[in-house]
C-alpha cells in the first residue's frame, strides 16, 4: 500500500519494498549487492534518513527507514534504483524494466508493528531457504542489531529507543520464525 506524499513528514517511519518482474534476479553477484548498498548509502546522506532494518534478497528488497527532515525519503530509492538499473543494464546487457512496479511503502504507526516488521525483514533469507541462520546472510543489518558487526547502514537510535524490546532480539527472532509459519504475514502488513 503506497503512502500519500503528505505522509512523508519528519519523524515518520516507513517500510519500503519492491521486487523484480517475473522473479528475475536483481542481484546476480556479490558485487551487485555491494553496488546497490553503496549507491543507497550515498543517497541516504542526501535525504537525511535513518536505517532501522534492511535486507537485500536476490529478487527483492526491504527497508525500514525513519525520515529525519522534510525531504521525502522515498526519493532515496528513486535515485538508487535509477543508478542501479543503469549499472545492471550495462553489466548484463539487459533492456527493459527491471522492477515489477512502483516502489511500495507503508507508514509504520506503532512500536509493536515496527519491531515485528524488523523481525520480518531480517528473517527473509531464512524463510526463502537462502541460509539456515539469520546471521549467515550478509546483505541485511541483522548483525548490527545483535552487535556482531559495525556497519554504517544502521541507526543506533532504534536500539536506544527500543532496548527493552531488543534485549533478546536473536532469541525473539527464532520464536518469530515459528510464529510466521503459523500466520500469514500478509495479514499483518495490512493491519
Amino acid at each position: 500500500m503506497r503512502c500519500k506524499q503528505e505522509e512523508f513528514t519528519e519523524g515518520s517511519i516507513f517500510h519500503f519494498y519492491n521486487k523484480t518482474q517475473k522473479n528475475k534476479l536483481l542481484f546476480l553477484e556479490d558485487s551487485d549487492f555491494l553496488y546497490f548498498l553503496a549507491k543507497f548509502k550515498h543517497n541516504l546522506n542526501k535525504y537525511l534518513a535513518e536505517v532501522y532494518a534492511y535486507c537485500l534478497m536476490p529478487n527483492h528488497f526491504h527497508f525500514c527507514l525513519k525520515q529525519n527532515s522534510d525531504k521525502k525519503i522515498f526519493r532515496i530509492f528513486n535515485d538508487t534504483l535509477t543508478s542501479y538499473a543503469l549499472h545492471y543494464n550495462s553489466k548484463y546487457d539487459y533492456k527493459g524494466t527491471l522492477m515489477q512496479g512502483k516502489l511500495q511503502h507503508k507508514k509504520i504507526k506503532s512500536e509493536e508493528y515496527l519491531i515485528l516488521l524488523c523481525k520480518y525483514i531480517h528473517h527473509n533469507p531464512v524463510k526463502s531457504f537462502l541460509v539456515d541462520h539469520v546471521d549467515d546472510w550478509q546483505y541485511s543489518n541483522y548483525l548490527e542489531w545483535i552487535g556482531k558487526r559495525k556497519g554504517e547502514l544502521f541507526s543506533i537510535e532504534i536500539i536506544e529507543n527500543y532496548k527493552d524490546d531488543l534485549v533478546y532480539y536473536a532469541k525473539d527472532l527464532a520464536e518469530y520464525a515459528a510464529y510466521i509459519n503459523e500466520k500469514n504475514f500478509i495479514e499483518l502488513l495490512f493491519d
